[in-house]
């Protein structure tokens, strides 16, 4: 009797043991990482491991030359594009790819596969290839000890996205054509009853287009919205643009009174910025004062 209570007591010792054992949140050696970064008119996702260097040499030892690696550890890498853009000048459709590459001494092969879950190169299969791209290799000066994947150098229609780990770096850009979408866009809906005026208005000065457009839409705006000193002061900007110097000045003073009046400092700064630009144009001459 004594021998089965001593042997039920160590089995659920042994038990509580392995259970709690079970629930520690061990650190992974190569943590995951998803990044989700909004790029023109949608977002580019990114999911991946990061391994370190832990004194290690990678590029040439760890991950050898000219051979497949996942970019990453543990599962496989993907990209996910939420709408159709160019990759180093080629065309690549809206959604998810597995991201593959071939690291070399001076270039490195990128790969974009329909294949979700490839990890090695035994079960990769280059027929599922969308799109293949030949990059040089740049030399970093500081160690970068966990690999990273970045999107940087954003703008409207253009960003990098950037592999780096240890001493080097590849970069894909990638661009879309927003512009021709939004504007079709823009132009659908100016059409309706419910129309955006100041977005419409801030996209055309933003991107140069028509500025007399943008100024009918602006003025829009400010007429629904009399109080809207972010949409006088973008009044302002446009007059600039069609050289109607002292109608900004006009409009930036204005713009300047609401914004004192909401307590908004940063506009007020803004809008002195804007009116000093416009005084340092060579040339310009204030207009005299209109009669109350």
């Amino acid at each position: 009797m004594r021998k089965t209570l001593l042997q039920t007591i160590a089995f659920t010792a042994l038990w509580i043991g392995s259970a709690q054992a079970q629930t520690i949140p061990f650190p992974q050696p190569s943590p995951t990482t998803s990044i989700s970064q909004n790029f023109a008119t949608s977002k580019i996702e990114i999911s991946y491991s990061r391994p370190g260097v832990k004194g290690r040499k990678i590029f040439g030892d760890v991950v050898p030359f000219d051979k497949f690696w996942r970019t990453g550890a543990n599962s496989a890498t993907t990209l996910n594009f939420g709408e159709d853009v160019k990759i180093n000048g080629t065309d690549v459709k809206a959604g998810k790819y597995g991201l593959i590459s071939f690291p070399g001494s001076a270039e490195w092969i990128l790969v974009l596969s329909k294949d979700l879950n490839v990890t090695d190169g035994d079960a990769y299969k280059k027929e599922n290839d969308i799109a293949r791209f030949t990059v040089k290799s740049e030399k970093l000066s500081d160690l970068v000890e966990t690999f990273t994947i970045e999107i940087n150098n954003i703008r409207n229609n253009s960003c990098d996205l950037i592999l780096k780990w240890e001493n080097t770096a590849v970069r894909l850009n990638i661009t879309t054509n927003y512009d021709e979408r939004i504007s079709k866009q823009i132009s659908e809906v100016m059409a309706k009853d419910t129309r955006p005026y100041y977005g419409a208005a801030s996209y055309y000065f933003d991107n140069n287009k028509d500025l007399n457009q943008a100024l009918t839409w602006v003025n829009k705006a400010i007429e629904a919205n009399p109080k809207a000193f972010w949409a006088w002061h973008l009044k302002a900007k446009i007059q600039k643009g069609l050289k109607d110097y002292n109608g900004a000045i006009e409009s930036a003073t204005k713009s300047t009174e609401l914004a004192m009046a909401d307590h908004d400092d940063a506009y007020v700064k803004n809008n002195a910025k804007l009116m000093d630009e416009i005084k340092a144009i060579p040339g310009f001459k204030m207009a005299a004062p209109k009669k109350k």
